[in-house]
């Protein structure tokens, strides 16, 4: 047989190399310990990717972070890549289909949310040219983030002054299921805070090119 009519397997994606220190909530799961790696605590300017966050933080609410992860395709796939021009002109429709859809969390109040919160996505940018512009004005400033950060430290910040500020602000604008504990949640990854603990050979990467 030719070797071009061989059908060859495809390459498996490697798993992240286990012998690193990493934050301890990662666990152990592939999946769980790719997000910590290439995601969690990289600054994300990319207004699709911000607005996708804030609203699977909200869908977070009551579960783990795992489980919205291992369906963020099938929310990808369900809220067109969490374009907000797109989701904001969603309708009734749009919100019965998306309760049938068992591949996502079917919460009412978490589907509308996400629609409602995709036409404040469009006020902010009009006003501000970006959610990315809006979002890293909440930056805190490096003197009043603690200077080791470790696991019996984050048990202590749930929430923060500027998650708090940032908050108040965004709800005040018409935002929903954005509490002050949903919005340190997603401060954390994207990049606002870097909350590695100290030990974490990513957070140390981070910090060095910060």
């Amino acid at each position: 047989m030719a070797s071009n009519d061989v059908t060859r397997p495809k390459p498996r994606a490697q798993s992240p190399k286990p012998d690193i220190v990493r934050c301890w909530w990662c666990g152990d799961d592939p999946l769980y310990v790719r997000y910590h790696d290439e995601e969690w605590g990289r600054r994300q300017r990319d207004d699709r990717r911000l607005f996708e966050k804030v609203c699977l933080e909200g869908f977070q609410a009551g579960l783990s972070w795992l489980t919205i992860l291992r369906k963020r395709e099938n929310f990808r796939r369900a809220f067109h890549d969490f374009d907000f021009d797109r989701v904001a002109t969603f309708t009734a429709r749009d919100v019965q289909r998306l309760l049938k859809d068992e591949r996502i969390i079917r919460h009412r109040g978490k589907i509308e949310s996400t629609i409602n919160n995709a036409q404040r996505a469009r006020e902010l940018r009009d006003e501000f040219g970006s959610l990315s512009a809006y979002f890293w004005r909440w930056q805190p400033a490096p003197g009043a983030r603690r200077r080791r950060i470790t696991r019996d430290v984050l048990k202590t910040m749930a929430t923060t002054a500027e998650s708090t500020a940032l908050s108040k602000d965004m709800r005040k604008r018409g935002w929903t299921f954005v509490g002050p504990t949903t919005i340190y949640a997603f401060m954390q990854a994207v990049g606002l805070v870097n909350d590695h603990v100290e030990e974490c050979e990513i957070g140390r990467r981070l910090r060095r090119n910060r």
